[in-house]
Order: structure tokens, then sequence, then C-alpha cells
């Protein structure tokens, strides 16, 4: 059964992360996505490549983009797509011959993304970077960590892929959309700065109405609170809570058998360290699983923290399909689902 995007076609000039991320979404959900690598790094990567689960769902064409050949052949392509994504630093596309101005002129209805760090304009625009560096700026990164401590990058989920690769795929759908009912594509500067700064509009709003201090640690959302945070268990594994809501806090004492007065004051951000002090014990008493078999399956807002291997067997997950195994590959399954277009089994390579 054909995707959701089954008709669109996409070209990748290939590159790592982010932009690999956003055409990987867009294929897994019927895309034709066609990845132009270099030749030589085509030979380097050989069928090691086909394990890369960013590039699952693509055709790959490998083309020297430094001949004329090579840019004549990409040029063709752009003529009957959809969209085009690279990830290079500003100007590397023009100085290949293959600027926006040319494509666009070539497909008046191109639309051409481009994912960077920093953009394609500022004092930063031309510079090396890595998602660290791009959620430093956006002051995201500023209100990720422990109190008192230093500031820990989430991995590179906010960066990369969900202020860059998840923007970019929004980004190249949006702009499609337009093309298809004026006629017109457009240049898509997607850059992971931006992107960063905008998963953090809400923080944003609580710091504008006042219910959220510009540091670590001491916030409703950031571990400051003793109903949001995590906590190890007997066995040195982990147990997350969530129990925000007044119903959902008190299900939790009565579940954890809370009858200390001193949980009244749940929003009291000066009694936080306190009570946190007092689950910390008592999270220490039980092994993970044995406080599962307490609160699981209620509205506590409770889950196990379950690591890379432990998540796809999981019966929520497995329910779900949340993982599947392609080609020896364990792998995250294409998502969101379609009730009427659901994706396809990826494939590899």
């Amino acid at each position: 059964m054909p995707g959701a995007l089954h008709g669109v076609t996409i070209i990748e000039l290939a590159g790592i992360g982010p932009a690999p991320f956003a055409a990987m979404m867009l294929a897994d959900h019927g895309a034709r996505v066609i990845r132009i690598e270099r030749a030589s790094s085509r030979q380097m990567v050989g069928d090691a490549g086909n394990r890369d689960i960013l590039n699952r769902n693509r055709e790959v064409i490998a083309l020297d983009l430094k001949s004329e050949d090579g840019v004549a052949q990409v040029r063709a392509l752009v003529v009957e797509a959809d969209g085009l994504i690279e990830g290079f630093r500003p100007g590397v596309m023009e100085r290949l011959g293959l600027g926006p101005d040319v494509l666009l002129a070539d497909n008046p209805k191109l639309v051409f993304g481009r994912m960077t760090g920093w953009g394609q304009t500022g004092p930063y625009a031309p510079f090396a970077g890595h998602d660290i560096n791009y959620i430093a700026l956006s002051g995201a990164l500023h209100s990720y960590g422990r109190a008192g401590d230093k500031p820990t990058p989430p991995v590179n989920a906010v960066g990369d892929f969900g202020g860059g690769g998840m923007m970019m795929a929004f980004g190249m759908l949006a702009g499609i959309l337009s093309a298809r009912s004026t006629g017109k594509g457009q240049v898509i500067d997607c850059a992971m700065t931006d992107g960063a700064a905008i998963l953090s509009a809400m923080t944003y709003t609580f710091l504008a109405n006042g219910q959220w201090r510009d540091e670590r640690g001491v916030n409703l959302l950031d571990t400051g609170a003793h109903f949001y945070d995590t906590y190890q268990c007997a066995d040195g594994k982990y147990i997350s809570i969530g129990s925000i809501e007044p119903q959902f806090y008190a299900l939790l004492r009565d579940k954890a058998g809370l009858d200390d007065p001193a949980f009244d004051a749940q929003m009291d951000p000066r009694q936080w360290s306190a009570l946190k002090g007092k689950l910390t014990a008592l999270f220490l008493t039980k092994t993970r699983d044995a406080w599962c078999a307490i609160m699981e399956h209620t509205d506590i807002c409770f889950a196990p923290v379950l690591s890379l291997r432990e998540a796809p067997e999981h019966p929520q997950n497995k329910e779900r399909g949340t993982f599947v195994e392609v080609d020896g590959v364990l792998q995250p399954a294409p998502a969101p689902s379609f009730s009427a277009t659901p994706a396809d089994v990826p494939r590899m390579g």
C-alpha cells in the first residue's frame, strides 16, 4: 500500500545526521528519495553503509559533483523532483553550480532545503559546529542538567534531530504544499539553532509568566520537583515519575504509601529538595520490577527507565510495533502511524 507521501520525489545530497534523518522520515512514509553520494565515499562505505538506519528506504546514485557530468545529472534529476535536501556549509552548493538560483530556474516549483547548524546567515554561519554547540547558542542547553551541575546535552536529540531533521521534514512538506498550490518553489533555511530554540517555546512561556527560574534543576520539569524526576531502585535500575496534576500526585502518594504530611506541600519549591530525599530513600527499598508491579497501568504517570536493548522488548512497544528488525538491524519503526496509508516495513540501504 502506498504511503502518505506517495507521489513526492526528493533528491538528497548525502550527508550525516539531521539531513539524512529528514530524508528518512519522508522516505518512511512513501516519498521517493534519491540519495546522491560521492562515488569515492560509496566505494569506501560499501555494504557496511546498508546498516545505517538513517539511510533506509532510499534509492542511491553515486556521482562526482565536481564534474560537469555529475552536476548535469543532478540538474536533470531535480527537474522532475518536488524537493532537494542538502546539508553543506553555506556557499558550497553555489560553488558546485547547484545553488538555488540555478536549480529553481530549472524547476520553479522546487523546494530547496538547506540543513545547517547556524543557518545561511549570521556571524557563525561559515563555521563548523555540532549539536552541542547549536543547542548551547539557542539557550536550550542551559536548561539541561541537575541543580548545581554543568549543562548536560541530551545526546544529539535536540539539535540534530528534533531541531534539525524533524524541522527540515516539516519545512519540506510545508514548502511542497505551497508549491503545489502556488506553482512557486522556495528555499527552506533550516538551522538547528533556530529549531532548538523553538523546541523551547513552552519553557519561554513559563519564563515569561514568572514560573521558571533561569537556572538548571530547580524548576517543575527539569528535575527540580520531587514528583518529576528519575529514581534509582534497589537493583540499580531506574524509574520515572511525572505526577504533576493533583489527582496523579494523590495516586502516587497512595500507591507509594506516602502518609507523611510533609508531602502535602507539593507545589512549594522550598520543600522539593527535602521531599526528593525522602523519595530517593523510599525507591531504593524495592527493585524496579517491584515498583512496576505497584505503579504500572495506573494514572500515576510512571514508567520504568529502559535501556536501548530493553525498550524493544517492553509489551507496550511490542504491541505497537515501535521497533522492527530489518536485515538483522534492530531499529525504531516509522512514526507516526497512519490509519489509511500506513508506512511499509523499512528496507535497509
